[in-house]
């Protein structure tokens, strides 16, 4: 910090103001103490107060009081108008002025990030921001919070369909289990088969015996996902991005209800767009592994 800076106009005109202030309020307070020593007239007018026989002198508002009055009302609206903060320096300016500098550092030095460097930086991200919830390796804490490492998997999309999806922050609403459907598990392994192979990001099933028993089974979910799988623009989840980052991402900026607590949306500049693609990459990562 850089004392006395008077090239700054915010630092001297505080300066000037401190010690007007300092100034007036020693020339007053002089004045008065002088005249605390100077006896009133006895026929002095008192107010109508008294205590314990302790009159009080019926005196106007002294002028430097008024005029001092005065004077700070004014500079009071030239301060916020034409000085600071609304016309000069202000520390929530500076802050966002240093925030979008660094976020435009950030984007030009993160530009076209390869696999690798969005998945570290995605595990970093993680460990501050969802750990506390997921656990470090994104287990869950014993079923307090969702499994990651079943994330963009086919287990993953059985379970979802075994369990149902709750939580999830879309118009459509939440997904009943499959008890509910009237599916059965060896119908629910079908459709992961089919959904995993030939609808979703994942592209490949360890059942292929069932993807065309699971095309059929997946007229139940086509009424909610569509018949292409994409979610109805929206009012659903889009079943062609599971399996890839972007899933994880749409996710982070609806949020979801969860078992302990609600996940908020990420969707308040605490995370910027290639922040959100790591954590997304670097979960999808956790069931590959």
């Amino acid at each position: 910090m850089q004392w006395l800076n008077l090239s700054d106009s915010v630092n001297l005109l505080s300066l000037i103001g401190a010690a007007v202030i300092i100034i007036a309020t020693i020339i007053v307070v002089g004045r008065y103490v002088g005249q605390m020593k100077v006896k009133k007239d006895e026929n002095v007018e008192l107010s109508e107060h008294s205590w314990d026989g302790i009159g009080e002198y019926k005196n106007g508002l002294p002028f430097g009081w008024a005029l001092i009055f005065v004077v700070l009302i004014v500079w009071a609206i030239w301060y916020m108008l034409f000085g600071y903060p609304v016309n000069s320096y202000s520390q929530i300016g500076e802050y966002n002025d240093e925030v979008a500098a660094s976020n435009a550092k950030f984007n030009a030095k993160f530009a076209h990030p390869d696999a690798e460097t969005l998945k570290a930086m995605g595990e970093n991200i993680f460990l501050v921001q969802c750990s506390a919830c997921h656990g470090i390796s994104g287990t869950g804490i014993n079923g307090k919070a969702a499994n990651l490492t079943k994330w963009g998997s086919e287990d993953g999309i059985y379970n979802s369909i075994i369990k149902g999806s709750k939580g999830l922050n879309y118009p459509g609403g939440e997904m009943p289990s499959g008890a509910d459907l009237g599916i059965d598990e060896t119908t629910a392994r079908a459709i992961a088969a089919y959904v995993a192979a030939d609808v979703s990001a994942i592209k490949k099933t360890a059942h292929p015996e069932l993807v065309e028993a699971g095309k059929e089974a997946y007229a139940a979910c086509a009424a909610c996902h569509g018949d292409d799988g994409k979610g109805m623009d929206g009012t659903f989840p889009d079943l062609t991005q599971y399996g890839s980052a972007l899933f994880v991402v749409n996710v982070l900026n609806s949020g979801k209800q969860g078992f302990i607590g609600t996940m908020p949306k990420f969707d308040d500049n605490r995370l910027n767009g290639i922040q959100k693609q790591a954590v997304g990459e670097y979960v999808i990562s956790l069931s590959k592994e």
